[in-house]
């Protein structure tokens, strides 16, 4: 099983490998990521494996939102399949 994070905020030093040493804790293997800065503004979106890890995924997803609420970021996780099936045209 695979999800999709996203991250998004106020540029500054240390999101990714704050973001990434949550996911490594829990077991999330990165198979692709993204980033970008926009005028001060910090985008990620980051293709994880969710499918060996013994964490919940909803433990994972509270886990992010609360680092996200922690850190002054956006960041979210969701489903393969359900992200998939939001937006098919």
């Amino acid at each position: 099983m695979r999800g999709i994070v996203t991250v998004v905020g106020n540029d500054r030093v240390g999101i990714i490998a704050e973001v990434c040493t949550l996911l490594a804790s829990m077991g999330v293997n990165i198979l692709d990521i993204n980033q970008t800065v926009m005028q001060g503004f910090f985008t990620m979106t980051m293709l994880v494996d969710i499918g060996n890890t013994e964490t919940p995924f909803e433990t994972i997803h509270s886990s992010l939102k609360k680092k996200g609420e922690d850190t002054g970021l956006a960041i979210r996780i969701q489903r393969e399949d359900i992200f998939n099936a939001m937006y098919k045209v």
